[in-house]
């Protein structure tokens, strides 16, 4: 059937190698030339349970899920049960006929009794590859090589196997295209060579283009991705990666290599970062720079692990005891996730207090083809750090409220830093004038931060009859939405990829609009509630 776009969905059950498909399938695709967005959900076990996978498949670019279902590929006998609000008359479903339910538009195929005969179940998955690229119309030749790529390290054997098991698939794919089931679809060149990337490896990309060298966590979903990224690279780009025993652990060493002259990150959860509120209140008294990454997911406690929600907006604002000036990121896609990851790290540094990037599962998992970019532009300078002299004070008030930093060992000054009160020395006060004089020295920084805030994306109507207010990974399927609709419905969307602190001005843009509606994936509204307060 011809058509610019389709989504594809593999449902199968936990360990049973969806993940192995989707790594081949995707990077097959963009590198034939279609753009690919792919976002997957997957429950909180190694075994049971059912995951899936959807790939959306374009002649144009793509930048947002769709609840729609072309073609299931049912590798489960509950796949269908589990996508049920998904699939509609329209969806093309194969699979094993075991795995099939009644629908007008199944196709039995016999992916397990091809594997066997090649030796084993376990390529059942390759077969059903195999058969997926040729109703793509996608080359042989391109297929080979991504799969002899991914398995080369297991021997020529092996390699061999899984080149079978994709011949096998092509036979099984040329029935299904003479039974009508076929995608015609015009490859684009620009496509084949950009990049195929992931949330957890842009934040890596964007945090090492923001100077990051140092790196500390305690595996938490989703976040874990980013510190397994961030090692992969660390020898290319010198950092060091620690995986602490806990997150208390975690951002005090983060607190101590800043101290040291390094530009860290520490990156978890919602749940992790509980634990990490006095440490961020020690980097707020001490003035240390330190970037937090949290990947929010769905709680309280435990809650959802592997799912994703926008509900610890507030944790993120109000963290850490006392009062100190702090920026909140909220990238609402791959691109500003790079860019606002990189000025995390510049204006951590430049001011000297903790930075916040607010990510979520689904802007962690998803993945798909974009742009290159260049890892030496951005602000990554350390030349803050000075060289100090024996008369230096770590503290000294200035009008900007951002003190000289110097480091141990670099220069003749003694560097003091407590957790208490302190003059500009460093050392320990109970003075009350010098306790109001360092609280106000502090909050001054946030004039300087508010100079450099990100400005929210408007799209649409200036005078909208509904505005959308949104932030964080909302931003793509909004302004797909907004496309989509009828001109005369007048929408138009406000999306704020920083949320702390917000721009001036902002009341005039929402009394623009007739109905203003807040879009965010938690059910109290924090973020229109701070709107509300500021």
């Amino acid at each position: 059937m011809e058509q610019k776009e389709a989504t594809i969905t593999l449902c199968g059950g936990a360990g049973q190698g969806i993940q192995t498909v989707e790594a081949l399938l995707a990077p097959i695709i963009q590198k034939w030339g279609l753009h690919i967005f792919a976002t997957k959900e997957y429950m909180s076990r190694i075994r049971k349970g059912l995951n899936s996978t959807t790939l959306r498949v374009s002649e144009n670019r793509v930048l947002a899920p769709v609840d729609r279902i072309d073609l299931l590929i049912a590798l489960d006998a509950g796949a269908q049960k589990h996508l049920g609000k998904r699939i509609g008359k329209n969806t093309r479903i194969i699979g094993d006929p075991q795995n099939l339910e009644g629908h007008d538009e199944t196709f039995p195929v016999p992916f397990i009794e091809c594997a066997k005969e090649l030796g084993s179940e376990i390529y059942s998955n390759v077969v059903a590859l195999g058969s997926l690229c040729r109703i793509f119309g996608i080359p042989k030749g391109h297929v080979y090589e991504t799969v002899s790529s991914r398995f080369k390290t297991k021997g020529d054997e092996t390699v061999n196997a899984n080149i079978k098991a994709v011949d096998a698939g092509y036979d099984i794919g040329n029935e299904l295209v003479e039974k009508g089931l076929s995608f015609d679809f015009d490859p684009q060149t620009i496509v084949k060579n950009e990049l195929l990337l992931d949330g957890h490896k842009v934040l890596a990309l964007g945090a090492i283009a923001g100077g990051c060298d140092f790196v500390s966590a305690y595996p938490m979903s989703p976040a874990t991705g980013v510190v397994v990224s961030m090692a992969d690279m660390s020898r290319k780009f010198d950092i060091v990666v620690e995986q602490a025993e806990d997150e208390i652990s975690a951002i005090n060493m983060c607190i101590g290599a800043s101290y040291a002259g390094a530009r860290p990150m520490v990156s978890t959860s919602g749940g992790g970062f509980a634990l990490m509120g006095e440490g961020v209140s020690l980097a707020g008294i001490t003035e240390t720079p330190v970037v937090i990454h949290i990947g929010q997911r769905p709680g309280p406690a435990t809650g959802l692990p592997t799912r994703t929600e926008q509900a610890d907006l507030d944790l993120a604002l109000y963290s850490g005891h006392g009062e100190f000036p702090r920026a909140v990121f909220a990238p609402g896609n791959l691109s500003q996730l790079y860019e606002m990851s990189q000025k995390a790290f510049y204006l951590a540094e430049k001011y000297q207090t903790p930075m916040f990037i607010l990510s979520d599962q689904h802007l962690m998992d998803m993945y798909h083809n974009m742009g290159r970019w260049d890892l030496k532009t951005g602000q990554n300078d350390k030349s803050a750090i000075l060289r100090t002299e024996s008369s230096y004070k770590r503290y000294l008030v200035t009008e900007s409220g951002v003190s000289p930093r110097g480091v141990p060992g670099h220069g003749e000054g003694l560097i003091y830093s407590d957790s208490d009160e302190h003059c500009e020395h460093g050392r320990i006060t109970e003075d009350m004038d010098v306790r109001k004089t360092q609280v106000e020295k502090r909050l001054r920084k946030s004039r300087g931060i508010k100079e450099e805030i990100i400005k929210p994306t408007f799209m649409g109507d200036t005078k909208p009859t509904v505005l959308i207010v949104c932030w964080g990974s909302t931003l793509e399927a909004a302004s797909e939405a907004v496309i989509r609709m009828d001109a005369e419905a007048n929408v138009s969307v406000l999306h704020f990829g920083q949320v702390h602190p917000l721009p001036e001005g902002l009341n005039e843009t929402l009394e623009s609009a007739r109905k203003t509606l807040a879009l965010e994936g938690n059910a109290k509204g924090q973020f229109a509630d701070l709107i509300k307060i500021k």
